[in-house]
C-alpha cells in the first residue's frame, strides 16, 4: 500500500497495487483499477485493483487449496482455530481507528457509528469463537432399531462471501466469523463503493495466525461477484445487498443446488402505541439508533412511522422536532449524526423517491433538500413525510437514505396490519410504556427481528429476514450451522 498526494494537499491517497490472494499480495491479473470517492467531498480518497474472473479464479483456488490440505485449516481442531481468530481479533482490534478514519473517508460514516463498525466485528467473532470451542464436532445417539447413530458437523468448504457497503465490516463479519470457525476458506468480495476498509482488513488477515489461503479479499464489481457465484470450487454463498441481486444469487444457487443465506432489503415500520413516551429528552438515542442510523442506510431501520389517530399530531410534531434536531456534517467530527449518503448517484436516487413523495401527496413536514453549507459530498437534509399512504412507494419501496414516513392508523389491529402490509420482513420496533403489550405486539409482526423501545441487533441471537428481506439466519446459537454439512454414520 502507498500513500500519494492527493488533489487536497491537506490529504493523502491510499493507493493499493496488489490483492490479498493466498496470504500474500499478489498482482491483479488486468490494470482495472476502483477509484474511491471521499463521500464528504466528493473527492478521489484512494485507489486499489479491480478484481477481475483470472482475480476470482486464483482466489477460488488458493480458498480451494487451504480447504483441501490433509493437514490445514479443516482439520484443525476448534481449539486450534479459536487461538488463529483471536490473533485476528487482536489484529482488527490494534487497527481500529484506521478503521474508523478510513470509513468516514470513504462512506461518509459519522465516527461515532464508525466506533461501533470496528467493535461489533470483534463481538461476532468473539462469539464464533465461543461457539466453535463449545460445539462438538461429533455426538453419538442411540439408533432407533439398535446400535449406534454417530452424527458429524464438518465444513461445508469454499465460501462466498459477497457484502455490501454500508456496513462493511459488520456485515463482512456476520459471514467471515462464522465459516472461519466452522473450518471454511473463504473469498469475501466486497463492494466497489467500499474497499479502503476491506484492504485494511486483509492486512490484520495477514498478520493473524491465520494460514496462508483461508481468507482471501477480492473488491469488484458486479461482474466479479456473478462469477464467484457460479465459480465450481466454491460451496456456499453468503450474501447481503439488495432484494433484486439476491433474488438473482438465489435462482443461480438453486440451479447448482448450492447453498445460499440471504440477507437482503427491508421496510421496516415502528409502531408508535397510545401509552409511548414521546419525551425526546428520554428516547431521541434509541429513536435514532432505530430509525435514521447511519443517514438511513441501513437495512433494519424503521423508516416507516406508524402513529395512533389519537396522538397524531403530537407524532409528527416530536418527529418533526428529532428529525430537525439531528446534525448534519463532517463525518469525522464526533457531534455529526447525519453524514453524507453514500454516492452523488445515490443521493440522486434518494431525491427522486422526495419527489415522488410529494407528486404523491405526502406532507412534507421536514427536510426535502440539500443543506445549506455543504456543497461538497453526498449531503442529504433529514427529511419526515406525514400523511404517507401505506400503499405509495414512499412507503413501500426501499429508500435507503434519511427519510422516515408517518402513517396513521386506527386502533392495535390496524397498525399490526399495517406494519405487514409489506413486501419485506427484516426489523421494525413497537414503542410503547407497557412492555408486556409490546412484546405482544411485537409477536404479531411479521418480521425476522424486531424490538421494543429499541433496537440493536444482538450476536448472540439470530438474525435476518422473511419474505423479500432474505432467507436464512446470521448470528445466533446457529451461527456455525450454515457453514456445515452433516455426516451420520450408523454403527
Amino acid at each position: 500500500m502507498e500513500l500519494l498526494p492527493s488533489e487536497d494537499t491537506t490529504s493523502e491517497l491510499l493507493h493499493y497495487e496488489r490483492l490479498f490472494i493466498g496470504g500474500r499480495w499478489t498482482l491483479p491479473s488486468s490494470d482495472a483499477t476502483i477509484t474511491v470517492i471521499a463521500a464528504g467531498t466528493g473527492e478521489i480518497a484512494g485507489r486499489v485493483p479491480e478484481a477481475v474472473e483470472a482475480d476470482i479464479d486464483a482466489a477460488v483456488s488458493a480458498a480451494r487449496q487451504a480447504f483441501d490440505d490433509p493437514a490445514g485449516w479443516s482439520t484443525w481442531n476448534p481449539a486450534r482455530r479459536a487461538e488463529a481468530l483471536e490473533s485476528l481479533v487482536r489484529e482488527l482490534q490494534s487497527r481500529g481507528p484506521a478503521m474508523i478514519e478510513r470509513l468516514a473517508l470513504q462512506n461518509g460514516m459519522p465516527v461515532t457509528i464508525g466506533q461501533a463498525e470496528t467493535e461489533f466485528p470483534l463481538a461476532v467473532l468473539r462469539h464464533s469463537i465461543d461457539l466453535a470451542r463449545n460445539t462438538p464436532a461429533e455426538q453419538q445417539q442411540p439408533h432407533t432399531f439398535g446400535g449406534t447413530s454417530t452424527v458429524r458437523r464438518r465444513p461445508l468448504g469454499v465460501v462466498a462471501a459477497i457484502t455490501p457497503w454500508n456496513f462493511p465490516q459488520i456485515l463482512a463479519s456476520f459471514k467471515y466469523a462464522a465459516a472461519l470457525a466452522a473450518g471454511c476458506t473463504v473469498v469475501l468480495k466486497p463492494s466497489p463503493e467500499s474497499v479502503l476498509d476491506a484492504m485494511l482488513l486483509a492486512e490484520a488477515v495477514e498478520a493473524s495466525d491465520i494460514p496462508d489461503g483461508v481468507f482471501n479479499v477480492v473488491p469488484g464489481g458486479r461482474e466479479a461477484g456473478a462469477h464467484l457465484v457460479v465459480h465450481p470450487d466454491v460451496d456456499k454463498v453468503a450474501f447481503t445487498g439488495s432484494t433484486p441481486a439476491g433474488r438473482q444469487i438465489a435462482e443461480t444457487a438453486g440451479r447448482l443446488l448450492r447453498p445460499v443465506t440471504l440477507e437482503l432489503g427491508g421496510k421496516s415500520a415502528a409502531i408508535i402505541l397510545e401509552d409511548a413516551d414521546l419525551d425526546l429528552s428520554r428516547i431521541a438515542d434509541d429513536l435514532y439508533a432505530a430509525t435514521l442510523m447511519n443517514s438511513g442506510q441501513t437495512c433494519y431501520i424503521a423508516t416507516r412511522i406508524l402513529a395512533p389517530r389519537s396522538r397524531y399530531e403530537e407524532v409528527v410534531d416530536t418527529f418533526a422536532r428529532f428529525v430537525s434536531s439531528l446534525k448534519v456534517g463532517d463525518p469525522r467530527d464526533p457531534a455529526t449524526q447525519v453524514g453524507p449518503v453514500i454516492t452523488e448517484t445515490h443521493r440522486e436516487r434518494v431525491e427522486s423517491f422526495i419527489a415522488k413523495g410529494i407528486s404523491e401527496g405526502a406532507r412534507l413536514v421536514a427536510g426535502g433538500g440539500r443543506p445549506a453549507g455543504r456543497d461538497r459530498g453526498w449531503f442529504l437534509e433529514p427529511t419526515l413525510f406525514a400523511d404517507v399512504d401505506n400503499r405509495s412507494a414512499l412507503a413501500q419501496e426501499e429508500v435507503f437514505g434519511p427519510v422516515l414516513t408517518i402513517t396513521p392508523y386506527t386502533d392495535v389491529e390496524d397498525a399490526i396490519r399495517l406494519a405487514n402490509e409489506s413486501d419485506y420482513g427484516l426489523g421494525g420496533s413497537v414503542w410503547t410504556q407497557n412492555l408486556e403489550l409490546g412484546m405482544e405486539v411485537a409477536r404479531r409482526v411479521r418480521t425476522g427481528t424486531i424490538g421494543v423501545n429499541r433496537y440493536f441487533v444482538d450476536p448472540g441471537a439470530p438474525f435476518g429476514g422473511v419474505k423479500s428481506s432474505g432467507l436464512g439466519r446470521e448470528l445466533g446459537p446457529d451461527a456455525l450451522q450454515p457453514y456445515q454439512e452433516l455426516q451420520t454414520i450408523y454403527s
